[in-house]
């Protein structure tokens, strides 16, 4: 029995090492070299935040991400969306909800969805640039700038599709935050 039982415990032992220690510290080798940044969760420098991982932005002087279903803010140990269905009531009340608070807040015009939606994981860290523009007026007062410095702002951190295929035009909040504040 003894024959047959070392070749496995070998080869156990020998896939063990090889696919749950060598591979890992291989490939974590790798990404440090050829993708830093990422491999390092994507930190900005500067300022506490990954460029991955939306925030929450409630200073007037701030643009404001898109609403998290992940707990209280983007707890990022929270992560989900709310499961609310389009027939939902509890999801119609609310973006009626948030809808009214925005049109008190002195929001006017077309609303865009992802400023009364979550996104899937409730930690999306981009808005649509409809979105962004839509904050410029109150960023503008509260910061004492100009409507089209704050405007082209958000113009140039507009981010394309990937690859001009895949997703849709957007801007990084966090980015777009921290570029606001090296101008004023």
């Amino acid at each position: 029995m003894l024959a047959h039982l070392r070749p496995a415990l070998i080869v156990w032992l020998l896939l063990t090492v090889l696919t749950g220690l060598i591979y890992p510290l291989a490939m974590t080798g790798v990404a440090q070299v050829v993708f830093p940044g990422a491999a390092n969760g994507s930190m900005t420098t500067g300022a506490t935040g990954s460029t991955l991982i939306g925030q929450l932005w409630t200073q007037d002087k701030y643009f404001q991400g898109r609403p998290s279903a992940a707990g209280n803010g983007y707890d990022a140990t929270a992560s989900s969306g709310s499961n609310y269905g389009p027939t939902s009531a509890k999801l119609k009340d609310r973006v009626a909800g948030d809808v009214e608070k925005l049109r008190q807040s002195g929001f006017a015009g077309a609303i865009p969805a992802d400023a009364v939606t979550s996104s899937a994981s409730g930690l999306d860290p981009h808005i649509s640039p409809a979105f962004a523009l839509l904050q410029v007026p109150r960023i503008a007062k509260a910061r004492s700038l100009p409507e089209d410095k704050v405007k082209a702002l958000v113009i140039d951190h507009i981010e394309t599709a990937t690859l001009g295929l895949v997703g849709e035009p957007r801007v990084n909040v966090l980015l777009l935050n921290l570029a606001l504040d090296g101008v004023s």
